[in-house]
């Protein structure tokens, strides 16, 4: 018996080409703070406070770059509890200036 030639099989039974998947360069907050191991909320309110990874507008939406989530995620990076690292991850809450 004969394999049936591939444009004949429905498309989802088809086989995944993985050159044509293409991997979103942004994400909304949702999924960014899926990305980060963060509640959505913990992530808005970093953005509110000023504390939290760089993020665009575009229109209405509120989107943030894979790259840009990995680098602040990479600021708390830590070796051991003495080590001071390279940069801080804030908390999520407000920091008030102090003159």
């Amino acid at each position: 018996m004969e394999p049936e030639p591939v444009a004949a099989r429905p498309r989802y039974l088809a086989e995944p080409n993985l050159a044509a998947i293409v991997r979103p360069r942004y994400l909304k907050t949702p999924d960014a703070a899926t990305h980060l191991g963060l509640s959505p909320r913990t992530l808005e309110k970093h953005r509110c406070y000023g504390t939290g990874p760089v993020y665009r507008r575009l229109g209405g939406r509120i989107v943030y770059a894979i790259d840009d989530l990995d680098a602040w995620a990479a600021r708390g990076t830590r070796k051991s509890t003495s080590d001071p690292g390279v940069g801080t991850v804030l908390p999520a809450q407000r920091r008030f200036r102090q003159d």
